[in-house]
């Protein structure tokens, strides 16, 4: 991969994003194999509030993320996704500083998030991009198999 990344918010409705969710299940369904899991659809994402950011490389989709207002300044990023053949090359990064953009252009104070506890890669990405612990935040509830992150939005 020579060409740029872009991210870029859009609809969740197109034709290479439910590939990328169904990598997002699959990974969960690896790592934590008996737990119950509600897949996500491109639909659940294209509801007021939630912003889908999607990466490509040239008009390849290679990863993506939802960036969903909580209210009183807060916004989750949930489903950070790379692609096998994009992993290694910076997406994940590029995605989490959009996520943080979105953030600031949608006001919000700080970026929530829930990550599982067996997912080190994804562990590792939020640690470099400045998360710390944190209880959990509505609607979630505190799971053992889930610690919960955040991340001040600079102004």
């Amino acid at each position: 991969m020579t060409t740029a990344v872009t991210i870029r918010v859009e609809t969740p409705l197109q034709d290479d994003v439910p590939a990328l969710l169904s990598l997002a299940d699959a990974v969960a369904a690896r790592l934590y194999p008996d737990a119950p899991r509600r897949p996500i659809t491109p639909e659940s994402l294209a509801v007021p509030g939630t912003h889908l950011l999607v990466a490509r490389v040239a008009t390849e989709a290679v990863g993506l993320c939802a960036v969903i207002e909580r209210g009183d300044g807060m916004v989750e990023l949930k489903r950070l996704i790379v692609a096998a053949q994009a992993r290694g090359r910076g997406v994940g990064s590029a995605l989490a500083r959009g996520a943080e953009a979105q953030a600031r252009g949608l006001g919000a104070r700080v970026i929530v998030l829930e990550v599982g506890i067996r997912n080190e890669e994804a562990q590792a990405l939020y640690r470099r991009a400045g998360f710390t612990p944190r209880g959990p935040f509505p609607p979630c509830r505190a799971l053992p198999v889930s610690p919960f992150l955040e991340r001040a939005v600079p102004a």
